[in-house]
């Protein structure tokens, strides 16, 4: 149980220290479904490879078409009022092209199960590993290109596109807003750090009830990813309809 756990605890630890940064970035340009759709863009990606490659050149061809989703979404952001409508076409086109290549495929449904949500329980060690360095690239980048706005969407659906083959799209899109989003709410300051703090104790009690329960990971992360967001939200209302 111990080597089962900590991996994907040593997982989510990797993931949060990237995206709970870009969670905070996305909430404040309120493009918040960006990641939702730049992450169904790289699962088309790993779509068309399976059924056209068997799987051959997967990672590269999902990040292609998550970098060519964020430069679109960052040349729109600029001249579409109604950006966020934008995204969730986008979003629309990328779940439904999913679906008509998988209906084609023989193991399609297992497949987008594993695209949306992956039993991250049974992640390995070395994947871990290269994801983290990975990201360690990433966040250097961010630091010296954190002011050029083509430069932050590149190396965002670079990282979505990275993370979803790992763990899928709806995990990688709770993971990057919950916690951010609920930083955003209690805190001022220092939302990057709380962001994670936050996102690791959520997710690991996640995956500890997952595997105490025998419920599916995945979709146990994003239960609580998003249960605890939608407490938060309840609490402000709350508070501020006492004041």
């Amino acid at each position: 149980m111990i080597d089962i756990l900590f991996t994907a605890f040593l997982l989510i630890i990797v993931l949060l220290g990237i995206h709970s940064f870009f969670g905070v970035e996305i909430i404040r340009r309120g493009i918040i479904f960006t990641d939702l759709a730049v992450g169904q863009m790289a699962a088309v990606g790993a779509a068309v490879s399976l059924y056209f490659f068997n799987g051959e050149f997967l990672y590269p061809i999902a990040v292609l078409f998550a970098v060519i989703t964020g430069l679109i979404i960052s040349f729109a952001s600029k001249f579409d009022k109604e950006i966020e409508a934008f995204i969730g076409l986008i979003y629309a086109f990328g779940i439904s092209t999913v679906f008509i290549i998988f209906s084609k495929y023989p193991h399609g449904m297992e497949d987008f199960q594993n695209l949306m949500a992956t039993d991250i329980l049974f992640v390995s060690l070395d994947t871990v590993l290269k994801v983290a360095i990975l990201y360690i690239f990433v966040g250097i980048a961010l630091y010296f290109l954190k002011n050029k706005d083509i430069a932050f969407f590149v190396l965002f659906s670079l990282t979505v596109a990275s993370s979803v083959k790992v763990a899928g799209v709806l995990i990688v899109f709770s993971i990057l807003i919950a916690p951010a989003y609920i930083a955003i709410k209690l805190f001022n300051k220092h939302l990057f750090i709380y962001a994670w703090i936050i996102g690791f104790f959520i997710n690991a009690f996640a995956v500890y009830i997952s595997y105490q329960f025998d419920f599916p990971t995945g979709y146990t992360v994003v239960f609580f990813n998003a249960f605890s967001g939608i407490l938060v939200a309840i609490y402000k209302i709350i508070k501020e309809f006492q004041l």
